[in-house]
Order: structure tokens, then C-alpha cells, then sequence
């Protein structure tokens, strides 16, 4: 009798990963009482922190999606040499440490960086403001959005936009009108990661915004400044911000399942 794929010993041998993955979320869920939580979600440190954490990663994913969805076209549709360059440059902030890339972003706009002096002469000072936050999310989580993205576009027919094509649809229109729908859950799957590493943001977004209460301080930087001076405030932060991602993120997960579904209903449908 065969044994069925995924049998007893392979789960034996992915208990020690999935130990490893969920052992310290666990840990983290039974360190603080609901009273410890309360008084977390009282600190003067948090509602300024949340409500910048989703302000500036809502910013950030709606840059990603607009600025992004070009060039993961690009990616999965041009051919040659380019694309393959491009894509290794899109990898770079992910193997590049966080705070590395929060150098290069004030080594790019800070007062003696490379665009520096020329946003000096038009009077707009990026870092250590609200909007460097923003950048430091874009540069660390675009990958995620861009590579979901385009694998989405690569996983589409040929001949649906060439029928789109014969029936009058421009580039663009076909794009948008045959493209963009059928790549939509993987689109949305794709948003739904970069927003998650959006939000955990914490090495770039220190050191090229800072750490200012109201003005650059995330709920990751709120974390570690709470830290300093009281650990199970630091906790109760981190239980909150757990919390939020898991109940923002569930939704985001599930909503290409119900988007593909949506899809293949249509195509099932009367025409």
C-alpha cells in the first residue's frame, strides 16, 4: 500500500522548523496578562506609534502597488538580459541588512548625499521626517510586492491579451482591463507581504528617520525605546503589535483565495 504524500515521517521531520517558528510566538503570548496588555495599550508611547505605523505603511504599500506593478509587468513580460539585472537589483534589500540600507538612504539624501545638496536648493529636507519613514518602508518591502506581482503576470495567457488586442484593446487597455483582474490575487498576496515587512520595519527606518515620538517612532522603534526602561511595557507593546498584524494580515492572506474563486466563478458562468 502506498504511503500518502506527507505521511508520518515528514511531519516527524518538520516538527523541529515549526517548533522553531512558533515556540517563540507562543512564548511571547503567555508572557503578559490582559492587564499587562491594557496597561501596554495605555502607554504614552503607543497610540502615537500605531497610528504613525499605520499611516506611513498604508503610504508605503499604496507607493509599492502604483510604482511597483510597472516594473513587475516589465519583469515577467520583457525578455533578454535586462530583466534578469533588474531582478537581481530588486533582491538587493533583502539580502542587504536593514540598517545597512538606512546608511545608503542617507548617504543618497542626507544634507552630503548624493541628491542632498539638490533637495537643499528646493528646500525639502527627507530625513528624519515622517516621509523618510515612509521611503525606509518602500526600499525594504517593495521586493516582496514586485516578485508576487510578477509571477502572477507570468502565470497568464498569451492568447488572452492577444484576443484583447484583435478586439480593439490598446497596450494599456489590455493591461488593465485582461492583466491587472486575472493577476489580482497574486497582486494582493504579493501587497499583503510587503505591507507585513512594512510594518515590522525597524533598521532603516532608525537610522535615516530617527527615533521621534509622533514624527518617526513606528511601533517597532516604540518597542525598543520602551525596552530601555521597562520590559514588561516592551512586552505588552510587541503582544499589541502581534496582535494587529495577525488581524490585519489573516484578511489580506485569505482575500486572493476568495479573489480566485470570484474569478473562476465568472469564467464558469453564462456568457
Amino acid at each position: 500500500m502506498r504511503e500518502p504524500r506527507g505521511g508520518r515521517g515528514v511531519l516527524v521531520a518538520a516538527l523541529p522548523m515549526l517548533a522553531v517558528v512558533t515556540v517563540p510566538v507562543i512564548a511571547l503570548a503567555g508572557s503578559s496578562s490582559p492587564a499587562d496588555i491594557a496597561a501596554g495599550a495605555r502607554h504614552p508611547l503607543f497610540v502615537p506609534a500605531l497610528w504613525l505605523s499605520a499611516r506611513t505603511t498604508l503610504a508605503s504599500v499604496a507607493v509599492i502597488v502604483i510604482a511597483g506593478t510597472p516594473l513587475a509587468w516589465w519583469l515577467a513580460r520583457a525578455a533578454g538580459r535586462s530583466p534578469r539585472v533588474a531582478e537581481v537589483l530588486v533582491d538587493l534589500p533583502i539580502v542587504i541588512p536593514p540598517a545597512v540600507m538606512g546608511i545608503a538612504l542617507l548617504q543618497t539624501f542626507g544634507p552630503n548625499g548624493l541628491l542632498g545638496p539638490t533637495l537643499a536648493a528646493l528646500g525639502i529636507r527627507l530625513p528624519f521626517t515622517t516621509p523618510a519613514v515612509v521611503m525606509a518602508q518602500v526600499v525594504v518591502s517593495a521586493p516582496f510586492y514586485v516578485h508576487g506581482a510578477a509571477a502572477a503576470f507570468r502565470r497568464l495567457d498569451d492568447d488572452l491579451l492577444i484576443v484583447a488586442r484583435t478586439l480593439g484593446q490598446s497596450p494599456a487597455g489590455a493591461f488593465l482591463r485582461v492583466a491587472v483582474p486575472l493577476a489580482l490575487p497574486g497582486m494582493v498576496a504579493g501587497a499583503a507581504l510587503s505591507w507585513a515587512r512594512a510594518l515590522g520595519e525597524f533598521g532603516a527606518t532608525l537610522f535615516f528617520a530617527g527615533n521621534f515620538t509622533g514624527s518617526t517612532q513606528t511601533m517597532p522603534l516604540a518597542i525598543y525605546t520602551a525596552l530601555e526602561s521597562d520590559t514588561r511595557v516592551a512586552v505588552a507593546l510587541a503582544l499589541v503589535l502581534a496582535a494587529a498584524s495577525v488581524l490585519l494580515l489573516v484578511p489580506l492572506r485569505a482575500l486572493p483565495t476568495l479573489l480566485s474563486r470570484g474569478l473562476d466563478a465568472r469564467q464558469d458562468g453564462p456568457s
